[in-house]
C-alpha cells in the first residue's frame, strides 16, 4: 500500500507543490507551499482520528491533505479539479489500489468551496484542515504597509491562534481564532472567509458534529 511518508517524498509531487506555491506567490496569494501542505495533512489526520477512522483511512487524509494543491502549479482558477487529476496520474502510476484512488483523488477535487461538496469523510477532513489554516506566517508581505493593501494578507497577518478543536464530548468540531483587531476587524474575515465556514459546517456534519466559529473568546457562527 502507498503511504504518507511515499507521497511526501515523491520528487514529482514535490516540484508539482513547489511550482504551484511559486506561481501564486506571483499572483499575489499566501503561502500555499509544503507548510500549508504539511499542516492540512496532520490535520486532516487528527480529525479522522477523532472520529474512530481506520489506519488506513486516516493514512489517506493524509495523502489528500499533502496532494491537495498540486494543481495551483496550472492556475489558481479550478485547481481543485486539476488537482484531482494530476494526483490520479501519480497515484495510479504508483499502482494505488483503485478505490484508495477514488477516496483521494474525490477529497481532492471536491476541496475547493466554488464548486466542492462533501462526498466522503477524507473529504470532510480535508476542507476542516484546509479551511482552518489561517496564521501569520501565511502571509508573504514584504513589509507591513505591503499586507495592508491585501485583505486576504490582512485578514491572516492579524491571526495570531489559530486551532482546530474536535469537541466529541458534544459533538462538536470548533475553530478557535485570536484575531489582533488593531490589523483588521473580525467583520474582515467574515468578508472572504464565511463561505470556507459554511463548507466546515457541512464538512462536520459528515461526522455527525456540528461546527461553531470562535472569534477572541466569542462564539460568532
Amino acid at each position: 500500500m502507498i503511504t504518507f511518508k511515499e507521497i511526501r517524498n515523491h520528487p514529482d509531487i514535490k516540484a508539482y507543490i513547489q511550482a504551484g506555491n511559486d506561481a501564486l506567490g506571483i499572483m499575489g496569494y499566501t503561502e500555499h507551499g509544503f507548510a500549508h501542505a504539511r499542516k492540512t495533512a496532520e490535520v486532516a489526520a487528527e480529525v479522522l482520528l477523532r472520529y474512530n477512522a481506520t489506519d488506513r483511512e486516516v493514512e489517506l487524509g493524509r495523502i489528500a491533505g499533502y496532494m491537495h494543491d498540486i494543481g495551483n502549479m496550472v492556475n489558481r482558477e479550478n485547481h481543485a479539479h486539476t488537482g484531482a487529476t494530476v494526483a490520479f496520474q501519480i497515484l495510479n502510476g504508483l499502482r494505488m489500489v483503485s478505490e484508495e484512488i477514488a477516496t483521494v483523488v474525490s477529497a481532492i477535487g471536491n476541496h475547493d468551496e466554488g464548486s466542492g461538496k462533501v462526498i466522503n469523510r477524507v473529504a470532510a477532513a480535508l476542507i476542516l484542515a484546509d479551511k482552518s489554516d489561517v496564521r501569520r506566517s501565511r502571509v508573504r508581505a514584504p513589509n507591513k504597509d505591503y499586507y495592508r493593501e491585501d485583505i486576504h494578507d490582512r485578514v491572516n497577518y492579524a491571526v495570531t491562534q489559530s486551532k482546530l478543536v474536535v469537541k466529541e464530548d458534544v459533538d462538536e468540531i470548533r475553530l478557535e481564532l485570536t484575531i489582533d483587531t488593531h490589523i483588521c476587524p473580525v467583520i474582515e474575515y467574515f468578508k472572504i472567509f464565511i463561505e470556507r465556514m459554511f463548507m466546515c459546517q457541512g464538512a462536520s456534519e459528515k461526522f455527525g458534529a456540528h461546527f461553531s466559529l470562535m472569534i477572541n473568546g466569542n462564539i460568532l457562527m
